[in-house]
C-alpha cells in the first residue's frame, strides 16, 4: 500500500489541522483531498507555504478559544430546572441526563456538544447539582441545574403568595 505525504489546508476531524503535514494513504490523498482543495502535495516548494498556513491556523484557534470562553460565560450564568416526579418514599420515577440537559441549553439558544456534557450518572433526586460541561478542549464551566418535585414547586408558589 503506498503512502502520500500532503499538507492539509483546512482542519479535517480525525487526520489534522491546517498547515499540518499528513501521511496518508496514496488514493485518499489523489481521489478526494487534493481534488476537494483540502489539502495539497508536500513538495520542498509547497512546504514554503506552511508558514501562512499556520498563521491561519493559529489566528483561528485563538478566534475559537475567545468563542468558547464567551460560550462558557453564559453556560456558567444559567440556572436551568427541572421537574422530576417523586414517589412517596422519595424514589424518583425517571432522572435527568445529559440529553435533557443539552435540550435545556439548545432551548436557551446555546449549542454544544452533547458528549461535553460531563455527567458521571443521571441525577435522580431533587436538589441543585454541578455538572462540568467542556465547550472546548482547553475551556470548560460548571453549570448548576435545579431539580425539582412538583410538589416543592406547588408549595413555593403557595408560599410566594
Amino acid at each position: 500500500m503506498a503512502n502520500a505525504q500532503v499538507i492539509l489546508k483546512e482542519k479535517i476531524e480525525g487526520l489534522g489541522a491546517e498547515s499540518d503535514v499528513v501521511k496518508v494513504r496514496a488514493g485518499y490523498a489523489r481521489n478526494f483531498l487534493i481534488p476537494q482543495g483540502k489539502a495539497f502535495e508536500a513538495t520542498r516548494a509547497n512546504l514554503r507555504h506552511v508558514n501562512a498556513l499556520k498563521a491561519v491556523r493559529a489566528k483561528r484557534e485563538e478566534e475559537e478559544l475567545v468563542t468558547a470562553k464567551e460560550l462558557a460565560a453564559k453556560i456558567s450564568k444559567l440556572r436551568p430546572k427541572f421537574t422530576l416526579e417523586i414517589g412517596q418514599d422519595g424514589k424518583a420515577f425517571g432522572s435527568v441526563t445529559s440529553i435533557d440537559i443539552h435540550r435545556e441549553l439548545e432551548a436557551a439558544g446555546i449549542v454544544v456538544d452533547r458528549h461535553g456534557i460531563e455527567l458521571e450518572k443521571p441525577i435522580k433526586k431533587s436538589g441543585k447539582s454541578d455538572v462540568n460541561v467542556r465547550v472546548h478542549p482547553l475551556v470548560s464551566t460548571i453549570l448548576t441545574i435545579n431539580v425539582v418535585a412538583p410538589k416543592e414547586t406547588e408549595e413555593a408558589e403557595a408560599s410566594a403568595e
